[in-house]
């Protein structure tokens, strides 16, 4: 619990997560330890936790490098292990679900971008997963442009709806529309 008090101090003062990590596995030469403190002192579930850190144990804690606890801490961040999952609204669902769809009508999609979408949908970034998709374009043997683009409308279309949207979320909103227009001609 101490060490899940340090990690919070150290976030309190303007620390990163990965800053965070790093500091505390360098003090205490246990890296699972540390990075679990952090997670706890985020407020992300036990059990996400420990299926976070299961994922990643055996490449990145389980035979720490010493003196690489700056790079192991950025890694565990670049992976979404410090995400803070944000609970989101059913207005928020019916987005994701549309993004989901979108997605199995691209008929492929690169694991990175995949992680990507996967991290911003827990933490509640539709914003950022919407841009992503609308900058894609579906493959044009595998997938099906004509339900990607139109899901892509209809998810932008309840992003907008929300008071004050982002003007980057109209813009997008936009070239799915002329995406979808090209495909029906």
């Amino acid at each position: 619990m101490r060490l899940a008090l340090t990690a919070q101090h150290l976030l309190d003062t303007g620390h990163a997560p990965a800053e965070a990590y790093a500091a505390l596995a360098r003090r205490t030469g246990e890296p699972l330890r540390s990075a679990r403190a952090v997670c706890t002192a985020l407020a992300i579930p036990a059990a996400e936790v420990d299926r976070r850190l299961d994922d990643c144990y055996d490449a990145l804690l389980a035979d720490p490098r010493p003196g690489g606890e700056a790079d192991t801490g950025e890694l565990l961040e670049a992976l979404g292990v410090f995400d803070v999952p944000k609970r989101l609204t059913p207005h928020e669902l019916a987005v994701v679900d549309l993004f989901l769809t979108a997605i199995d009508a691209l008929g492929g999609i690169r694991a990175g971008h995949q992680h990507g979408l996967t991290r911003w949908f827990t933490t509640g970034n539709l914003t950022a997963a919407y841009l992503s998709l609308a900058a894609t374009k579906p493959l044009p043997t595998a997938g099906d442009p004509a339900r990607y683009w139109a899901t892509l409308i209809t998810a932008g279309e309840l992003l907008t709806a929300t008071p004050a949207p982002d003007v980057r979320l109209r813009n997008a909103l936009a070239r799915c529309r002329t995406h979808a227009a090209r495909t029906i001609a």
